[in-house]
C-alpha cells in the first residue's frame, strides 16, 4: 500500500503494518475509476465467498492511520490507530468479459460502487472520512471488510410476475444492479425499470453494461437522467429538457412515455435508493400520520399513486434502503 508523508509520520508512532496484520481481512482486486471521483473497485475475503442476498450491504474500513488521496491529514494520535468504518450496499458487474449477464453472486469477490465524499483539506480530528482513503486503494492493497451481510431491502416480496422499478441517485444503483441481475437470470417475466438520476451522464458509472442489457432482454429497461448537462441547464440548447429527477419520471403519464407501460399498484413493486430527498422518507407524527418532507418524494408521490409504504408488519410495495 502506498505511503504518504501522512502516514509516514504516523508510523513514527504506530507500527502500521501490525495494525494492518490485525484488523484487515480482505484484498483489493480491481480499482476501476470511472472518474476523479467514481469508482467500481473489487475486493475478495481471506476466508472465501460471503453468503448474501442480492441488495443487502456490508461494511468497509480503512485505518485512519492509512493515506488519503490527496495527502491531507491532521489526525489526533489517539484517533489515528482507530478504523473508520462505512456501509456500502454490494453491487454487480452485470456482464463479464464475453459480455454475458452475470449475476453478483457468480464472483468470488465482492464488488461496490463508490463515490468520494467531498471533505475539507483538513479532516474533523476526531471524525475523519473513509472514502478519501479508499479513493488512495490500489489493486493488491489491504483493507478490512465485514463478512457480516445484513439487510432487508432484497427481491424477497417480489413474485415472478410482478413488475419492478429501481429508482436511485448515484451510487444509490449498486443495490439496484445487484437485484437486476438476479431477476434477470431468473428469467423474470415482469417487467423492470431501472432508472438513475445523476449531475452529469459521466456519473453513471455502469451505462455501457446496462446499454447491452437494454438490448439483450426486452422486458428490461434502464434510463440515465441527469441535472447539469447542458440540456438542463442551458434553455438555449435546442436539446433543452430543464433538470430531470425522478420525482418526475415517476409521474404515470411520464412513466409510461419512458418505459412503455405503467405501474400498477396491484402489481408492481418500488425500491428508492440513495438521496433522502428524493426518496422523501416520512416521519410518523404523534398522531401516528406520516408526515412527509416540505418538497414531496418518491414515496409521498407513489402513496398518491395507490401504493403502499412497506412497514414492519404492515407489507407493502414501496421499499427504500435505511442504511443512508
Amino acid at each position: 500500500m502506498a505511503t504518504s508523508f501522512s502516514s509516514a509520520k504516523a508510523s513514527e508512532t504506530l507500527d502500521v503494518e501490525e495494525l494492518r496484520e490485525k484488523h484487515y481481512n480482505a484484498t483489493v482486486l480491481s480499482v476501476d475509476r470511472i472518474h476523479e471521483t467514481l469508482l467500481r473497485m473489487r475486493v475478495q475475503s481471506d476466508d472465501g465467498p460471503m453468503d448474501y442476498e442480492p441488495g443487502q450491504y456490508t461494511a468497509l474500513a480503512l485505518g485512519a492511520w492509512e493515506p488519503r488521496f490527496d495527502g491531507a491529514s491532521s489526525l489526533e494520535p489517539d484517533v489515528m490507530a482507530k478504523l473508520i468504518k462505512r456501509a456500502y450496499s454490494i453491487s454487480c458487474p452485470l456482464l463479464d468479459a464475453k459480455k454475458e449477464l452475470v449475476c453478483c453472486r457468480d464472483y468470488l469477490e465482492v464488488e461496490f460502487y463508490i463515490t468520494l465524499v467531498p471533505k475539507p483539506d483538513h479532516e474533523s480530528p476526531r471524525r475523519p472520512p473513509l472514502t478519501p482513503r479508499l479513493f488512495a486503494l490500489r489493486e493488491g492493497d489491504r483493507l478490512q471488510m465485514n463478512r457480516h451481510v445484513v439487510g432487508h431491502y432484497t427481491l424477497e416480496p417480489v413474485g415472478p410476475e410482478d413488475n419492478v422499478i429501481f429508482a436511485a441517485t448515484g451510487t444509490g444503483e449498486a443495490p439496484h444492479n445487484a437485484m437486476s441481475a438476479e431477476l434477470l437470470r431468473r428469467g423474470h417475466r415482469g417487467n423492470i425499470a431501472s432508472m438513475t438520476c445523476v449531475r452529469y451522464r459521466q456519473d453513471a458509472g455502469y451505462l455501457w453494461e446496462q446499454i447491452l442489457l437494454n438490448e439483450k432482454f426486452s422486458n428490461y429497461r434502464y434510463n440515465v437522467y441527469t441535472t447539469r448537462e447542458k440540456e438542463n441547464v442551458d434553455q438555449n440548447d435546442p436539446n433543452f429538457v430543464g433538470k430531470q429527477y425522478l420525482q418526475d419520471i415517476i409521474r404515470p403519464e411520464v412513466f409510461e412515455r419512458e418505459f412503455g407501460w405503467t405501474p400498477d399498484p396491484k402489481n408492481t413493486h418500488v425500491f428508492l435508493c440513495g438521496n433522502p430527498d428524493m426518496i422523501g422518507i416520512p416521519k410518523k407524527g404523534s398522531d401516528g400520520e406520516l408526515e412527509f418532507p416540505p418538497n414531496p418524494g418518491m414515496v409521498e408521490l407513489l402513496l398518491s399513486q395507490g401504493f403502499d409504504l412497506d412497514q414492519p408488519r404492515q407489507p407493502g410495495n414501496i421499499h427504500f434502503e435505511k442504511y443512508w
